[in-house]
């Protein structure tokens, strides 16, 4: 996953209670926006066990603003070289996501809510609404729920872990896995493969991610990724294979790096 207002109104506020503490007390800083631009090249965009693109590098700048707990941000896809059967392929840019969410946290629990729109350039433009979870102990368990309320009506439903150990310094060796859960609401949209009348629902994919986070200095962050996505049913493998773009694929290895500058 924003909106920086009414920053006077607050500083003066907290102006005034400075000056009313006891000369020994500091006065806590005031909570400040925030913001975040990363660029990322990996070897292939998969996306919910499904292949996106496939011999050819893809290119997905990111930027996130946030504030008091609401963000915003803004995704897209570059393919260096569209797959395509046919010698018409698609443009190069060809998609763009805009997310708005809004996060808290109670006692151990962090959680979050938010929106997406999908902007795509070879489907339909979609959107969805999502809730998250995320348990402060060990692992991190994450489960988030999204729900698409438009052209791909359905639910998508994953179960995170994640874990990292200390390297050298600052840099942490990051390990993570997830199983999610598909369900259409229409044959249309996902069908499924025993049953072309009957819509999709089943345990769809896992992933396996390993990566360093490597901090340069105190603003900007390198952070190579390596992941294997991979059917966690018959069903699912056989909706993966048939979504391939040359349906012949139902698990992918790919990677790729990251350069993050926050402020």
């Amino acid at each position: 996953m924003s909106r920086i207002a009414r920053k006077l109104l607050v500083g003066v506020a907290a102006t005034g209670a400075c000056l009313s503490m006891f000369s020994g007390l500091a006065c806590a800083e005031e909570e400040k926006p925030t913001a975040n631009l990363t660029v990322g090249a990996y070897s292939q965009y998969i996306w919910r066990g499904f292949e996106l693109s496939k011999d050819s590098v893809v290119v997905q700048p990111s930027m996130t603003v946030g504030y008091k707990g609401f963000s915003a941000n803004l995704w897209g896809n570059l393919d260096t070289d569209p797959y395509s059967a046919t010698t018409d392929a698609s443009n190069n840019w060809n998609e763009t996501d805009l997310t708005l969410a809004y996060g808290w946290e109670m006692g151990p629990v962090a959680f979050s809510v938010g929106y997406i729109y999908y902007a795509l350039d070879a489907a339909e433009d979609s959107q969805e609404f999502f809730a998250s979870a995320t348990l402060d102990t060990l692992l991190k368990p994450t489960l988030t729920v999204y729900r698409d309320t438009d052209y791909y009506p359905g639910w998508y439903t994953t179960l995170g872990i994640s874990h990292s150990f200390p390297v050298q310094g600052d840099i942490t060796l990051d390990l993570g896995a997830q199983v999610s859960y598909l369900a259409a609401d229409e044959a249309s949209t996902y069908a499924d493969p025993d049953d072309a009348n009957d819509a999709y629902s089943n345990f769809h994919d896992g992933v396996l991610s390993v990566g360093l986070t490597v901090p340069v200095n105190k603003y900007i962050t390198v952070t190579p990724k390596l992941s294997y996505t991979f059917p966690l049913t018959n069903d699912a493998k056989d909706l993966m294979k048939a979504s391939s773009k040359d349906g012949n694929d139902d698990d992918f290895i790919y990677g790729g790096v990251a350069v993050s500058m926050a402020f």
